[in-house]
């Protein structure tokens, strides 16, 4: 078969929240198993899409369901005389055939974070997406700050409050909680 997905993270996968405020969820809309060769081949379309009409830098594409599901086939001869070679339903535990990944109503299969002004190029990219996976998916632009938890009015609130720090392509929030000097500074403390 085609190539099984082994990269889940592509684009700019290191770049701060900060640069891609804009996210667009590809979002499953049954309760179905998606094999490693769909999401690979969604992977690249997406990615594709992404390269030629947004530009190499401007994206950050990442594939959420994995694939851990093994999928097993029962081969049986369909030639003439394989009555007598074949063994039926005796012994049917089959070989392994591919692995799946088990998707359910409203998760999200493939998430892009971009700039605002390239959302509608991601939206294109995870609609070109949906052809490469059966069942119904739905595209929804996400009202959430790039990768993070945060609304983008909370972000800002939170961000000028200085209760955000950087954590990689995300933010970690510094609650009310903890030392007295955190919210005070170190000098009055």
């Amino acid at each position: 078969p085609d190539p099984k997905i082994r990269i889940f993270d592509t684009g700019k996968k290191k770049i701060p929240c900060e640069e891609f405020p804009a996210t667009v969820h590809l979002v499953c809309d049954e309760y179905q198993q998606l094999t490693s060769e769909a999401l690979e081949a969604a992977r690249i379309a997406v990615n594709k899409y992404m390269v030629s009409n947004a530009g190499r830098d401007f994206f950050h594409i990442k594939v959420r369901p994995k694939p851990f599901n093994v999928i097993r086939i029962n081969k049986t001869l369909s030639c003439a005389g394989a009555d007598r070679l074949s063994s039926g339903m005796r012994g049917a535990f089959g070989k392994s055939y591919g692995t799946a990944a088990r998707v359910d109503i409203g998760q999200v299969l493939i998430s892009v974070r971009t700039k605002d002004e390239k959302c509608q190029i991601a939206v294109e990219a995870l609609r070109r997406a949906k052809f490469k996976f059966p069942g119904r998916q739905k595209v929804h632009i996400s009202s959430k700050f790039g990768f993070t938890r945060f609304t983008k009015p909370d972000y800002e609130k939170w961000k000028s409050m200085g209760r955000l720090v950087p954590d990689g392509n995300t933010v970690k929030w510094l609650s009310s909680r903890g030392p007295l000097w955190r919210l005070i500074g170190r000098e009055n403390a």
